[in-house]
């Protein structure tokens, strides 16, 4: 993989962006949104994880992170690996959930391509960090995160987002914490 991808220095601002497998649009129900929060927020407040900003969108993320003490990599793999567990979980037992034997299926045949996985795979493997070295692109990372959902068509101000850091940047309660750039 090519050092451009790849962190180098936990302490800098990344944006990170991962996607399920094959785009699978999951996080169309609240009960899967809200695993990927509060895992967001449980490496908040263990892992030592700085979250500048956010946006989950129906089959992927965007964060802008750092860590000022611990590997960076490594939260984000545990961050994915708990999340896939729990989710894959939540749709297992998610008696409502009308696509659980496509999804399921999905996850599985993806899995099945991929030696380090027991059984399912929920996430893309990769992260594609890019650092924020510059302002400018810190601020340009940031607009392109926060417009994603008003691109979607699924709001008309980034601010309605519930799933998003645009209501913190915009004085209004998110469901994170998160530190302000700039």
């Amino acid at each position: 993989m090519s050092e451009k991808y790849k962190i180098q220095d936990s302490q800098k601002l990344y944006f990170v962006s991962f996607a399920t497998v094959n785009w699978i649009d999951v996080f169309t129900r609240r009960l899967y949104n809200d695993i990927f929060v509060d895992s967001l927020r449980y490496c908040q407040q263990h892992k030592g994880l700085e979250l500048y900003a956010w946006c989950l969108m129906t089959n992927h993320a965007h964060l802008i992170i750092s860590s000022a003490h611990d590997n960076l990599s490594a939260i984000l793999r545990d961050l994915k690996r708990h999340t896939s567990k729990s989710i894959l979980k939540a749709i297992q037992e998610n008696d409502q959930e009308s696509r659980r034997e496509w999804m399921l299926w999905m996850f599985s045949r993806a899995g099945q391509r991929n030696a380090h996985n027991e059984q399912y795979q929920f996430w893309q493997q990769d992260n594609h960090p890019i650092e924020l070295h510059s302002n400018q692109l810190q601020q340009q990372r940031l607009d392109y995160l926060h417009r994603n959902p008003v691109v979607a068509g699924f709001v008309d101000v980034p601010e309605d987002f519930l799933y998003s850091s645009a209501r913190n940047y915009a004085d209004r309660l998110g469901l994170l914490d998160v530190l302000f750039i700039g």
